[in-house]
């Protein structure tokens, strides 16, 4: 009885924190899936760097306004390699490759290729950062993968595929994972909104060669796909990256990223409400199977008797 009074003691203090984690992912995957429409308008009028770039810059404006008011100083020293890695992979490369991965790609292949992300990261975490491979991540990973497989096989438009847009889009996957991975230890010395708001400007900084393209794309560009983009830099980039990173810092890298495998069961609600595409049989047991799989995933393993 005293073992257990302990037990339940230790844990009271700790569930709120797992709380605001699960909320704050719950915000992030919310943003990231509604990023799926506004890619859709922006990506007609902008190339996949300049889109890159004005997404970071409107991100980084909103980002570095928080940060003047609130002022939470530097990040200290050790923090910064993770800061840097984790904006140049995954703030700049990621965003650049998935953009011009999937114009030469369809949506089914983008997705099977692009959705290996959250298991590199659970490979990465259990590897370098000492997480562990529980079961049930494992589990609900690879449930959520074939339903994210299904759903975009299903919402694809069309065969269009080339071994270019295979490779841009495993290479996005690469980056995303590492950047993610690279961000955990960086959280252990700064907090969510310093790591969020640097990691931004050096991914805006490695996208600076498309500055010249982004000014002439802007002028001619129609004001709806201008508006869209600004929307993706000041929601799935400025708001949903901070509060990834407040739930990152919170739990493991490997159980966050299998918390995306959400974003294409959401798509699909998405699509169906703001783009009136009906989804059918397929696509609604592929969504199925990844809200499935992150039930299972979020599961913790239990310790042997």
């Amino acid at each position: 009885m005293r073992t257990e009074s302990r037990v339940d003691r230790r844990q009271e203090p700790r569930r709120p924190a797992a709380r605001a984690a699960l909320a704050a992912a719950g915000v992030t995957v919310l943003l990231w899936a509604s990023a799926f429409v506004s890619i859709r308008s922006a990506g007609e009028a902008y190339s996949p760097g300049a889109l890159a770039l004005g997404r970071l810059l409107a991100g980084a404006l909103v980002l570095g306004v928080i940060t003047l008011v609130r002022r939470p100083g530097w990040p200290a020293r050790a923090a910064w390699p993770g800061i840097v890695c984790s904006g140049v992979l995954w703030f700049g490369g990621y965003m650049v490759l998935l953009n011009w991965g999937e114009r030469e790609v369809d949506a089914g292949t983008a997705a099977l290729l692009v959705n290996i992300g959250p298991i590199l990261i659970a490979l990465l975490g259990g590897r370098l950062l000492g997480e562990g491979l529980p079961r049930p991540l494992l589990a609900g990973m690879a449930v959520s993968f074939a339903g994210a497989a299904v759903v975009g096989l299903s919402m694809s438009g069309g065969g269009r595929s080339s071994p270019l847009g295979a490779v841009l889009c495993v290479l996005a996957a690469l980056t995303y994972a590492g950047g993610a991975v690279a961000q955990k230890p960086a959280l252990r010395h700064a907090g969510a909104l310093q790591v969020t708001t640097f990691g931004c400007l050096f991914g805006a900084a490695a996208c600076l060669p498309f500055a010249g393209v982004l000014v002439s794309e802007a002028a001619r560009a129609p004001l709806p796909a201008t508006l869209n983009m600004l929307y993706l830099g000041v929601g799935p980039t400025a708001v949903a990256f901070t509060t990834w990173a407040f739930a990152l810092a919170r739990t493991t890298a490997g159980r966050m990223g299998a918390t995306t495998y959400l974003v294409p069961a959401l798509v699909v609600i998405m699509s169906w409400v703001l783009l009136d595409e009906v989804p059918g049989p397929l696509t609604l047991a592929g969504g199925a199977l990844c809200l499935a799989g992150v039930a299972v995933s979020r599961r913790r393993a239990q310790a042997p008797a």
